[in-house]
């Protein structure tokens, strides 16, 4: 692998990236968030073969936001199983913004995916009802591999101060059956979840576990099964970047899940991990500048999942 390469590109995606932030905006709807400097952007790398790298803005931390949604998924699947999971949550896209809830009144009391805000409600209230918060993040922390990852308290209290919509959605399947805990213990653990605190580093990690088959290259422990990663990564394909998922399919081919926080994390099969971040937002709820870092990478390294360069580029073997 031609290292100073990979090194080169991620400064160049950054850079190029820039001139997006301009375009985008915070996350206004939730007061913590909307303090957060537009203009940041950083990302960073981790290969499979263990190596890393960092561009911009990556040591600033941030809230991981939907990208928790991912990780409560694999927790539950793993402690409870596909059948009570999937009973009370689909597996397709909505089409919906992710906090809408008119599929709730209309089409089904089942939320349409794990990964719209009422569906990562019902899998936190399957989680909260027989599981700490602790549990679930000790959890993060080895997918992320560092042990002092906590809470912003700050956007905690925040959210669970203006949630009304959440709030709502969550009385809502309570009322359907769908979450069948107590609805503020749900709200409280979902909360939480959001506003777990990382940086591009931590994603990058998470991500790498993602792209090695759910196997942590620093210890070599398997941290997800196989079948959960295909399921959750699969979900990613189809769900990850909101009601743009289509769209960045094409134009950037990895599984990859965003927040609002400013946060995407993307896997590349076999080869990396990337965690990027930039808290201007697209309209659909995306970082603008992150996006568009993905973009660049996809292009320049061969990383298209359905590129004839896929298995090739600076991962064939270079001297």
């Amino acid at each position: 692998m031609n290292i100073q390469n990979l090194d080169e590109v991620l400064r160049n995606a950054l850079e190029d990236s820039r001139k997006y932030i301009r375009e985008g905006k915070v996350a206004s709807y939730i007061p913590e968030l909307a303090k957060v400097d537009k203009n940041l952007l950083g990302a960073s790398i981790i290969t499979v073969d263990g190596d890393r790298f960092h561009a911009g803005d990556w040591q600033h931390d941030f809230t991981m936001q939907s990208i928790s949604k991912t990780i409560s998924l694999v927790f539950a699947l793993q402690h409870l199983g596909k059948e009570i999971v999937f009973s009370k949550v689909g597996m397709e896209p909505s089409g919906d913004p992710f906090n809408s809830m008119a599929r709730l009144e209309t089409k089904s009391k089942c939320p349409s995916n794990p990964f719209i805000n009422a569906g990562a409600i019902a899998v936190a209230g399957l989680i909260a009802d027989k599981f700490e918060f602790k549990e679930y993040l000790s959890f993060v922390h080895k997918l992320c591999g560092r042990n002092s990852i906590d809470i912003d308290k700050n956007v905690f209290e925040s959210e669970n101060r203006t949630g009304m919509l959440n709030r709502s959605m969550a009385y809502f399947m309570k009322n359907s059956g769908i979450i069948e805990t107590d609805v503020e213990k749900t709200l409280e653990f979902y909360f939480k979840m959001c506003s777990v605190k990382v940086n591009t580093n931590d994603l990058a990690n998470y991500s790498c576990v993602l792209a090695n088959g759910g196997i942590d290259i620093n210890t070599g422990n398997r941290l997800i099964d196989s079948e959960i990663l295909k399921i959750a990564k699969t979900l990613m394909v189809t769900c990850g970047m909101y009601d743009s998922s289509g769209e960045f399919a094409i134009r950037v081919g990895m599984p990859a899940k965003s927040g609002v926080g400013g946060g995407i994390i993307a896997c590349s099969e076999n080869k990396m991990g990337i965690g990027v971040f930039g808290p201007a937002l697209d309209e659909k709820g995306n970082s603008i500048g992150g996006y568009h870092i993905l973009e660049f990478l996809s292009s320049k390294l061969g990383l298209h999942y359905f590129s004839n360069e896929f298995s090739s580029k600076i991962f064939i073997a270079s001297v």
